[in-house]
């Protein structure tokens, strides 16, 4: 997986004045915590966390605070309700030699014989949360969906990576095949079809019986 490298300040003020000082620079509060360590109070510049905040990918991160180096993981964040900006971050530290847990994005790939035969596909957990060592984390969570059907769904439970273990509940619907207005419509309509067709057939069949009762009862 990776890294995303943030540069900090330690601070040493938790007053409210303190705090709306530190927003007005442009700076964001933080803590850092986890891992048998002391909490780390600290702050970063609010423009050099866009990337890490609005993307949707998942990364390790790297933080420097004044010289020191520390792997971690963003763990919360608080927004504005109003502006949207973030108000503050929580990191949980992690220890580079045991399993990491984190959430990792889904990325479908393949056409699916549903969606082909007019059904929508729906993303019910655009992330999953894995369990790995560092060196086996991916960027992404490949799914192949080329074989799924119209009103099919594909669980956690029906997902296998190398090196990694899948946390997310086993019954989680990762994505699924719906039927559409139109999907519905073109199978009513071969429905229609298929019984006229049918109907057709014992109407030949029908008419072919009387004639020969007709051409008996003349030669009688």
């Amino acid at each position: 997986m990776k890294q995303f490298e943030i540069t900090a300040h330690k601070r040493d003020s938790f007053t409210k004045a303190a705090v709306k000082q530190l927003r007005r620079e442009g700076r964001v509060p933080c803590i850092l915590y986890g891992n048998q360590m002391d909490t780390i109070h600290f702050s970063v510049l609010e423009k050099d966390l866009r990337n890490l905040i609005y993307t949707p990918n998942s990364y390790i991160v790297s933080l420097n605070i004044e010289g020191k180096n520390q792997l971690c993981l963003l763990q919360d964040s608080q927004f504005h309700p109003l502006t949207d900006r973030i108000l503050h971050l929580d990191f949980l530290a992690i220890d580079p030699e045991k399993p990491v847990s984190v959430h990792v994005p889904v990325v479908l790939k393949g056409n699916s014989v549903g969606v082909r035969e007019g059904g929508k596909m729906y993303v019910l957990n655009r992330k999953l949360l894995v369990s790995a060592n560092l060196e086996d984390l991916p960027d992404t969570l490949d799914v192949d969906v080329t074989d799924l059907a119209l009103g099919e769904a594909i669980t956690a439970e029906d997902l296998e990576f190398d090196n990694l273990q899948i946390l997310t509940p086993k019954s989680a619907i990762v994505c699924m095949v719906k039927m559409t207005r139109a999907s519905i419509s073109d199978a009513a309509a071969e429905a229609e079809e298929d019984e006229a067709g049918e109907a057709e057939e014992g109407t030949e069949a029908t008419e072919g019986a009387t004639e020969d009762v007709a051409e008996k009862t003349e030669e009688a």
